[in-house]
């Protein structure tokens, strides 16, 4: 009779031990950190911190290499490591929307899929018929949700992070702004820099010098239904974070090993003269106005961070009412007849 009490206790303790295990793995998945308030507006915002920067370790791995830096931004990490790089390059080039060569890399698709994986879920690929509108979307979006941006450089032949800026007025209160300066951080500085391909981390720019390098995309080999816009993977706060319809990606190229880093590569002349090879990132359109935002082709919405916490509580209350119930029929079942 003294076993009944023994496998009563061990049953409410797996009963809770399964309810915590689900709360703490949905925990550990993609982090959705948007405020309630954004910090206090000072004119500006700068993301960037000292030992956050990385250089790609490879002339392949520019989108790799900016996850790894918006990781170590958000997180706050000093995370350089090659393994890791690898790692990120070889799983978003499994997520790629076309087909493309192992000397193409990482489309905008492939790389939108890796930032929403690997850093947080509210990253969306936002595909802007301007410039202007581009850029005011992405800032207002890394001051409502204190991420960095990501943005598609050189035609779509290299990428870089927004991590600050500077305008007029608070794009979280206004809409009526001017973006004086930005801050941006490229991963081939340190492994080449030539013609702004890349500049030391955190670098200030105009807006007009910024127009230099943030432009349309083109990728010559192919048509792609992105030709002529501005592409960025931008944060999108979760209120705005509807999930648009796009068209169905092409089959998906089996996984290739990425090759191993150059330890002592010489200049890349085609990316600092202009776009000539394939993308480094190519682009995936939002299929909506310049402003609008998307998921991943074939990739459905992620639970929001209110939504998240209603799924952890639901999760307890089931196991504590597992609990009630398991002792209520353990009474029941010591009651005289």
């Amino acid at each position: 009779m003294t076993a009944m009490p023994s496998r009563l206790r061990i049953h409410v303790l797996v009963v809770v031990l399964v309810g915590l295990g689900l709360a703490v793995a949905w925990l550990d998945g993609p982090r959705s950190a948007e405020a309630a308030n954004p910090p206090a507006w000072t004119g500006g915002v700068n993301l960037y911190r000292s030992g956050t920067f990385t250089t790609q370790k490879s002339w392949l791995w520019c989108t790799a290499a900016g996850v790894q830096i918006v990781r170590n931004i958000v997180d706050r990490k000093t995370d350089h490591s090659a393994t890791r790089q690898r790692r990120y390059f070889d799983w978003m080039r499994a997520h790629n929307r076309y087909d493309l060569p192992l000397s193409a890399g990482v489309d905008a698709a492939g790389w939108t899929a890796g930032l929403r994986h690997f850093v947080d879920d509210r990253y969306r690929l936002v595909s802007s018929r301007s410039f202007d509108s581009a850029l005011r979307s992405a800032v207002t979006r890394l001051r409502l949700t204190n991420l960095p941006v990501a943005l598609t450089v050189s035609h779509g032949n290299h990428g870089w992070i927004l991590t600050g800026f500077r305008a007029t007025a608070d794009p979280a209160k206004t809409a009526r702004f001017t973006v004086t300066s930005v801050r941006v951080t490229g991963p081939l500085y340190g492994l080449q820099s030539q013609n702004g391909y890349d500049m030391p981390p955190n670098t200030k720019l105009t807006t007009a010098q910024l127009k230099r390098f943030f432009t349309p995309w083109k990728y010559p080999p192919r048509a792609m239904v992105w030709d002529g816009r501005y592409v960025s993977i931008q944060p999108v706060p979760v209120k705005a974070a509807a999930v648009t319809a796009t068209p169905s990606a092409t089959v998906r190229p089996t996984p290739i090993a990425s090759p191993a880093p150059t330890e002592s590569p010489g200049l890349d002349p085609t990316l600092a003269t202009g776009p000539s090879r394939g993308p480094a990132v190519a682009v995936v359109d939002s299929n909506a106005s310049p402003e609008a935002s998307s998921a991943v082709a074939g990739e459905t919405s992620v639970a929001s961070t209110g939504e998240g916490q209603i799924l952890v509580g639901l999760i307890m209350v089931g196991a504590v009412g597992l609990v009630a119930m398991t002792l209520r029929a353990h009474r029941a079942g010591r009651r005289p007849v």
